[in-house]
């Protein structure tokens, strides 16, 4: 045998200084390293995530084809501010959101304004920074107080209409769900309405379980209102995940500007619009429900434009792809993909729906997304929490979490499907499901709380 060579280097990659020496975590290291080095502790740490594609809690989207993806490699330089720079990129934007405002049944969507944003988060303040100005303006106006403005909604909105009251000193009025009223609705709505509620948000998709807000029925309660009392409340729709599904799988809906009250629409690009995150958008019915002050006109980057954001540079990259997608399905591929993820959706909830321990919370599904609760006679030994934990083992991410307010003692668990969720994946889940199901059933006795995952509730 020939005689071993200490010299030669088995492991070029790994075992090379930069590789073999231990890295500073909190703190700059005094000299470079090579980029291949650098890429790879990257690469190797972020390797230790989980699977993005059995993450069935996030409503974000974690797959897009090739070409999607040489697209976003190809435009990540691109800044969606500097409108000069990039004014393709810019001049797509606004074609995106006309093409929503066409698909929301917008009267004349050449007419109205919207723009895009990082997600649904600031595309939702922004919709409540309209409706805040428009009512201030009309109290001025009428020379009454702009003091103690309020925003109604369901208890179980996104904790983003939570931060909009908190940041811009909205008082929020939540209307707590209930077994009975499991969204908001025109059920007790004029208790928390008068003339200082600048506007009413609607869900189309609930976070919790993916039910829809019946947005026509609070319309015609707060027209009722307005013949009464002479309050004139719009609605903003967050439609984070709705407002792409709806569309194409419920056309028939009535949720949209075909409801004169509804002022503004907000969605994610990044959910259900099939984009990489992050992406939302945020349109209203005509330019004058977005009061002209919000809009700022800058005019150091090479030429004057003007701004509507609570971010100033941003990635461009995104409203690309979004354009991609609208170009690549169509309505008929939206239509498709979206009735590919109810039908999974559908399957999922009929068969963890036959389980001995579970009950379906959302029994239908709006979008693809559907909760459950465990029954209550059913054990003792072990809850949502102890199932949740047992999904993660395997790499399925399903969160368990406690529901809003008045039904805060009751822990549901929700699956969120989405393209690239297929039915065989889903066939896969279901075994898991029952595996830990028959585990949990045959322990001795109750499963110790201490170190467990009880806070895995994600939007």
């Amino acid at each position: 045998m020939p005689e071993f060579d200490e010299t030669f280097d088995l492991n070029p990659l790994f075992s090379r200084p930069g590789e073999m020496e231990k890295k500073m975590k909190f703190s700059l290291e005094n000299g470079a390293m090579s980029p291949e080095t650098a890429y790879q502790i990257v690469h190797d740490e972020a390797m230790l995530d989980g699977n993005a594609r059995l993450n069935l809690a996030t409503f974000v989207t974690t797959w897009m084809d090739p070409l999607a993806t040489k697209l976003y490699a190809e435009t990540v330089d691109k800044n969606m501010i500097d409108k000069d720079e990039y004014p393709a990129t810019a001049a797509i934007e606004q074609r995106c959101w006309t093409i929503l405002a066409d698909l929301w049944n917008a009267p004349n969507p050449q007419h109205t304004i919207g723009t895009s944003t990082i997600g649904s988060s600031e595309a939702c303040m922004l919709g409540g920074l309209a409706l805040k100005r428009r009512w201030s303006n009309e109290r001025k106006a009428a020379g009454k107080s702009t003091e103690a403005p309020n925003i109604v909604m369901s208890s179980a909105v996104q904790v983003c209409w939570e931060k909009f009251a908190n940041y811009f000193e909205v008082e929020a009025r939540y209307v707590p769900v209930t077994e009975e009223h499991q969204t908001l609705d025109s059920e007790n709505i004029k208790d928390y309405v008068d003339e200082n509620t600048i506007g009413v948000v609607a869900i189309l998709g609930v976070t919790y379980t993916g039910m829809y807000e019946p947005v026509a029925e609070i319309a015609a309660a707060l027209d009722e209102i307005e013949q009464e009392k002479g309050f004139n409340v719009p609605i903003h729709v967050d439609g984070a995940s709705g407002a792409f599904i709806a569309p194409f799988l419920q056309p028939d809906l009535v949720w949209d500007f075909r409801l004169e009250r509804v002022h503004s629409i907000s969605t994610s690009g990044h959910k259900y619009g099939l984009v990489y995150p992050g992406i939302g958008w945020v349109v209203w019915r005509e330019e004058k429900d977005l009061p002209e002050d919000l809009i700022f006109k800058v005019s150091y980057l090479g030429g004057e434009m003007p701004t509507l954001a609570l971010n100033f540079s941003r990635p461009g990259a995104q409203v690309l792809l979004q354009y991609y997608m609208f170009l690549r399905l169509g309505r008929q591929g939206y239509t498709e993909v979206q009735r590919s993820s109810q039908d999974v959706a559908n399957y999922l909830a009929e068969e963890i729906g036959k389980l001995g321990p579970f009950e379906l919370w959302s029994p239908t599904t709006d979008i693809p997304v559907f909760a459950w609760r465990l029954k209550k006679a059913y054990t003792e030994k072990w809850d949502l929490y102890d199932l949740s934990n047992q999904l993660r083992q395997h790499g399925w991410l399903v969160p368990a979490y406690p529901m809003p307010d008045n039904l805060a003692d009751m822990t549901v668990q929700r699956i969120v499907v989405k393209n690239g969720l297929s039915m065989s994946l889903a066939g896969i889940l279901l075994e898991k499901i029952r595996e830990a199901v028959a585990y949990l059933d045959g322990l001795e006795g109750p499963l110790p709380k201490e170190g467990r995952v009880t806070a895995s509730y994600s939007h």
